[in-house]
């Protein structure tokens, strides 16, 4: 068995600026995001606008969503122990699933709030609306531009998840915008709850989208940037492979793949031969973002499915171990 972890620790150290960048990033971003919707609440309150309060309550799960996301990366960088090999790093995509169905919540709120309103339209302050959804714009725009020069909202889940929040409720501000210059120059009352409808469905479609990524983990589902086919094609070209079966591949956490296979080498070959090759699988997959890899080398005379998926069902006794 071939046991292999990150051997480049340029990679490493790299990894570790970008998580201590993302951090910083994030708690700015905290800061800011969570002042101004305390300002916004309180607006939204005053002027009677529910396009300012749906947005307030979007800077809300905001708030949430960064602090979960601050906390993510705390629990992230905890030890490992006996009881957690892999340490908290699965943390993170808790917090992005919890993000998610947050916001999902906050969006049927927002849905169910604008339809009393469509009916029975109150007064709104107008001018005091306008102000306030003009600096929450400005706000958003600078945590936005915040979160993209200092963080890796590409790649980190978590960071993606946050910046999904910051850029649906700066589109949530637009809507506040417009909604507050309607009713100001045409007296449209309809556009306070029909701004807050546009945002409830933006709120919806990032929450769905970020729900859906971190589900997709936590099932221990392929990572979306590495193509499976590919892989174990890769594996079989190696030379000294004569199969590969029992093939896992899935996400600890964001920019965190490991897979586990079973790779068939001929039984002549020396304990130092074989370890060669698979040294050299762990290699090429290292450059194909798998950074943990565990090979479990056999024989041509081993008796193995032909399947690269494992075939053994989960209630059998001794469910781990395969036909001789």
């Amino acid at each position: 068995m071939s046991e292999h972890h990150n051997h480049g620790h340029s990679h490493d150290a790299g990894h570790s600026h970008v998580h201590t960048n993302n951090k910083k990033t994030l708690f700015f971003s905290f800061l800011i995001i969570t002042l101004y919707m305390i300002v916004e609440a309180v607006g939204g309150m005053v002027t009677n606008s529910l396009a300012l309060l749906s947005d307030a309550g979007h800077m809300l799960s905001d708030s949430i969503a960064l602090a979960i996301a601050l906390l993510a990366f705390w629990f992230g960088e905890k030890a490992v122990n006996t009881g957690k090999t892999y340490g908290y790093r699965r943390f993170e995509i808790l917090a992005a699933s919890l993000n998610g169905i947050t916001l999902i919540g906050i969006s049927v709120y927002i849905f169910y709030e604008a339809i009393q309103r469509f009916s029975h339209p109150p007064e709104v302050a107008t001018t005091g609306m306008l102000i306030i959804s003009i600096i929450g714009l400005l706000i958003n725009i600078l945590v936005a531009w915040i979160m993209m020069r200092g963080g890796d909202t590409e790649n980190n889940l978590n960071m993606r998840g946050a910046f999904l929040h910051v850029i649906s409720d700066m589109l949530g501000s637009v809507g506040a915008i417009a909604a507050a210059l309607l009713m100001i120059f045409f007296g449209w009352s309809w556009a306070d709850p029909l701004a807050s409808v546009i945002v409830a469905a933006l709120v919806l479609r990032s929450g769905y989208f970020v729900t859906k990524s971190s589900l997709h983990v936590l099932m221990e589902g392929t990572p979306q940037n590495v193509n499976l086919n590919e892989i174990t094609d890769t594996i079989q070209q190696v030379d000294g492979v004569k199969g590969v079966h029992d093939v896992h591949i899935w996400s600890i956490t964001s920019s965190l793949n490991a897979l586990t296979a079973h790779i068939v080498v001929d039984g002549d070959k020396t304990i130092y031969e074989t370890e060669a090759i698979l040294q050299k699988i762990e290699h090429i997959l290292e450059h194909k973002e798998i950074r943990h890899v565990t090979l479990q080398a056999e024989s041509e005379k081993h008796n193995h499915e032909n399947s690269i998926f494992c075939t053994t069902k989960a209630d059998t006794p001794h469910a781990h171990a395969h036909p001789h």
